[in-house]
């Protein structure tokens, strides 16, 4: 039995549907992040978890009980804000304590210095929030969240009020607590980066609906369609026929190599889908494409390389070589063996025929 299973959410607001029959579990200790863009629906989702929001139809289990009739205060869940929440005219052990009211005194002050310690933030009980930098009171929060021993851990976009070099060091810090102390937890970002580092698995939602569920290599080693693909890491989307195990590519006199997801046709408009570091600049052979650089945004010990066919393709190359300069010509080919291309049906292509 799973820890934790959502049957079949739905939500509508008026006339717009936010959520469209999901179903999720989560099994005991394991973190699931919940991935998508700005209005996919998955801070709704995590509201319904949390008991502030009702779903229309579906239930929600914990341990095989229904807890989605309950309130918030009976789930025996803690959640941390977006914004944290924190109260700034109270010191960091009041913050903590604030959900413990009604356990003896004791018992207060033994679960504020455990939650604090957790979260590598013991002796700072006196401080007062106003004091504390951004990634110490999201600290804060999270032991907050922790002290009453919650069964669940709710995560909404935790690290996003962070600038970029203080996100990072967090989230290794909030990887570090969330392992050690076991909750199973549900988190909710947009940021692909922190999902693939926080999650065991990933939830993909885009437009109310759940498109994948798996762990981050499965969802950008095998994207089950090409949003999934585009939206976990960058991919090139090429428009081209079904022609044996591979994509004749428009305007293109070549066959690049691919997996079918799906029963696909001969001849039938699809889209391959291949990484950008799939590609390698090569000097000839037969899988070899001829376009001019048209871009090049330089990453470290690679580069990423735009490439533009005669005819308008746009082709984005990931490689620790050197080309020559926007302007020049390149021939570009995939690379045997690494990240196989997916392939797809050209739903719209198919639509205008």
């Amino acid at each position: 039995m799973a820890f934790l299973d959502l049957d079949s959410i739905s939500k509508r607001f008026g006339e717009l549907v936010v959520l469209d029959d999901v179903s999720l579990e989560l099994a005991r200790g394991e973190t699931l992040a919940l991935l998508g863009p700005s209005g996919s629906g998955k801070t709704t989702l995590l509201r319904i978890l949390a008991g502030f929001e009702a779903a229309d139809r579906g239930s929600i289990r914990v341990e095989g009980e229904r807890v989605d009739a309950l309130a918030p205060a009976r789930r025996g869940f803690g959640m941390v804000f977006q914004h944290y929440a924190l109260f700034p005219h109270l010191d960091v052990r009041a913050n903590v304590a604030f959900g413990l009211h009604g356990r003896p005194a004791a018992e207060r002050r033994e679960r504020v210095t455990r939650a604090l310690a957790r979260v590598d933030l013991a002796g700072f009980e006196e401080r007062p929030i106003e004091e504390l930098s951004g990634g110490q009171q999201q600290r804060v929060a999270v032991a907050r969240a922790l002290a009453p021993e919650p069964r669940l851990l709710l995560l909404d976009e935790p690290l996003s009020n962070l600038d970029p070099a203080l996100r990072e060091r967090t989230r290794r810090k909030l990887q570090e607590v969330i392992r050690a102390v076991g909750i199973p937890t549900v988190l909710v970002t947009h940021e692909q980066q922190e999902a693939f580092d926080l999650g065991d698995r990933v939830a993909v939602l885009w437009r109310g609906r759940l498109q994948q569920v798996g762990s981050p290599e499965a969802l950008y080693e095998r994207p089950a369609n090409p949003f999934v693909a585009g939206f976990v890491g960058r991919a090139n989307l090429l428009s081209g026929r079904l022609a044996g195990a591979g994509v004749a590519l428009a305007g293109l006199d070549v066959v690049w190599p691919g997996t079918q997801d799906g029963d696909l046709e001969p001849g039938q408009p699809v889209l391959l889908m291949l990484r950008p570091e799939s590609l390698a600049f090569v000097d000839d052979g037969p899988l070899a494409v001829t376009g001019e650089l048209v871009d090049r945004l330089y990453l470290g010990g690679r580069s990423r390389f735009l490439v533009r066919t005669a005819g308008g393709t746009e082709i984005e190359v990931e490689s620790p070589d050197d080309p020559g300069r926007p302007g020049s010509r390149a021939r570009v080919a995939p690379k045997p063996g690494v990240l196989p291309g997916r392939i797809w049906a050209d739903d719209e292509t198919e639509s205008r025929r």
